[in-house]
């Protein structure tokens, strides 16, 4: 068994894929907040490419420091720290092929609890062009109905507090005795990254790309938006400079990746000989379309496999409403009929018939043509991925903070079809089971476990589907005035009826018949 660290990295089986470019040659280009088990598998392997390849001569100018600034990412800090940052990345193909390799793009990890004036030098630094994101969809702050910015998160509301009482420090109108170093060091991503961007100001810098790799539509759009409103309560030149100067490309990313477990772990001793304490096992497809819009230059991502567009929307909208909507669709009632794993539900031919029905007859009349995206074939290898038992991945992985994710993956579907008297009846039969859910009792009578930071809320709004039926979709958090709509009402209290009668699976079978 060989343990992971930069000595022991070429003793390593030759089935083992390593770095093949010298890592102390490699500087940091990009900061990126939320290292996470997708970052990992999906924009470090890119750049782990990049450097590998030597692509357009500066490729070694592109290496990640990774910053947590949750209290949670001190185990992260401890495990990449133990390992020189290095770390397996192992992918299974819907066939059963293998592939494991190290990657080595992460050259510092830094834990802004404990190191917060370590991640402002580095934003600092003119070499950092890139600061990129995967904080989930809640940690931006923008409301999902109305489009502004109300954060929640207590990291984000305490900068505020702080950023708006040293207006004159952070913005540099604090005369010559105002030194950077005095001023406020932030606890969450929007301050660092708001912080970053005033200090190039006030140097005379050019600011860094903002560069979401969140899983939401128009994440450059909704990035840029939580970034002016944070700027503009503190100060209005700063945002106005912010607004004219910063970049916020959009992007589509896509990897099934499952969180890391001890299993995950043990597998990588047993099949590889390496102790890794955080592998990242993920499915062997990957793809990520990005907008190419960058402030101060971007790694050759097309000569790695990343497609440069001119317009991400249409590939985003055919992932958000399609792989998203789907996990959405498949999880809430693959739950309430005791199933555990996504394979499971896909390979069960109810359910696989009712996902090709939502992704054929409601998701795809919404979306506009992909420029080479044959969606046929597109919809064919969403369901070989979702059924590939390698993966394991859990159906209540799919639906953490659930109110995030079913205002951005399915509402948008419900509401163009609303509007073009298309089919709803399958995406109204996955709110209805996801209010089913929310009660914490499956079919059979088993307790369910929610997981969302609004849970008090929305249990709330399910009780009261008691006394008046289609009550649910008032909370308007979730469903905007959405819920209003007596096509979409009707149709929810049809299906909750049906779910309470007939449970999942009855509910299934009724609507294919």
């Amino acid at each position: 068994m060989t343990i992971l660290t930069a000595g022991t990295v070429g003793s390593l089986a030759s089935a083992v894929a390593v770095p093949p470019y010298d890592r102390g040659a490699v500087r940091a280009g990009i900061v990126h907040f939320g290292v996470g088990a997708f970052h990992r598998a999906h924009e470090a392997m890119f750049v782990d490419r990049v450097l590998g390849a030597g692509a357009g001569g500066g490729a070694g100018d592109w290496g990640i420091i990774g910053v947590g600034t949750l209290a949670g990412d001190a185990a992260m800090r401890d495990a990449l720290t133990a390992q020189d940052c290095l770390y397996t990345l192992v992918t299974t193909a819907p066939s059963g092929e293998v592939e494991a390799r190290v990657i080595g793009s992460l050259v510092r990890y830094l834990f802004a609890p404990e190191q917060g004036a370590e991640v402002v030098e580095a934003l600092r630094d003119p070499a950092i062009r890139i600061v990129s994101l995967t904080i989930t969809e809640g940690g931006y702050g923008i409301n999902d109905a109305t489009g502004a910015f109300e954060p929640s998160d207590a990291a984000t509301l305490a900068d505020l507090d702080v950023f708006v009482g040293h207006k004159e420090e952070l913005t540099g109108e604090g005369g010559d005795d105002a030194h950077p170093l005095d001023r406020p060091v932030p606890t969450s991503a929007l301050g660092f990254i708001v912080r970053g961007l005033a200090d190039r100001r006030a140097a005379g810098e050019v600011p860094f790309t903002v560069m979401s790799c969140d899983n939401i539509q128009g994440n450059g759009r909704v990035a840029r938006a939580a970034v002016l409103a944070f700027a503009q309560r503190i100060d209005q030149e700063l945002a106005e400079w912010i607004a004219a100067e910063v970049a916020f490309p959009n992007s589509m990313v896509d990897r099934i990746t499952p969180a890391t477990t001890d299993e995950s772990r043990e597998r990588v001793a047993r099949e590889f000989g390496i102790e890794d304490r955080w592998p990242v096992l993920s499915e062997s497809f990957v793809q990520w379309v990005l907008e190419d819009s960058f402030t101060a230059g971007r790694p050759p991502f097309d000569e790695v496999g990343v497609q440069i567009v001119p317009e991400v929307e249409p590939y985003e909208l055919m992932k958000l409403r399609l792989l998203n909507a789907s996990h959405q669709a498949m999880s809430y009632l693959g739950l309430l009929a005791g199933a555990e794993y996504v394979h499971e539900v896909c390979r069960d031919e109810l359910f696989a018939d009712f996902l090709l029905g939502y992704m054929t007859r409601e998701a795809r009349p919404t979306l506009d043509p992909v420029p080479g995206v044959d969606l046929d074939e597109y919809s064919a290898e969403l369901m070989r991925r979702f059924g590939s038992e390698a993966i394991a991945d859990t159906l209540m992985r799919q639906i953490v903070d659930g109110s995030e994710r079913i205002p951005k993956f399915l509402l948008p579907v419900v509401r163009a079809q609303l509007v073009s008297g298309g089919e709803i009846e399958r995406s109204v039969l996955v709110l209805a089971a996801w209010s089913r859910f929310l009660e914490g009792v499956a079919d059979d009578g088993s307790t369910l476990t929610p997981v969302d930071r609004r849970l008090p809320e929305l249990q709330d709004a399910v009780a009261g589907e008691k006394d008046a039926p289609g009550s649910f979709l008032d909370y308007a958090p979730v469903f905007g005035d959405l819920g209003a709509d007596p096509r979409l009402r009707a149709a929810f209290v049809d299906a909750r009826a049906r779910l309470a009668e007939l449970g999942a699976r009855g509910a299934l079978g009724a609507l294919r018949g």
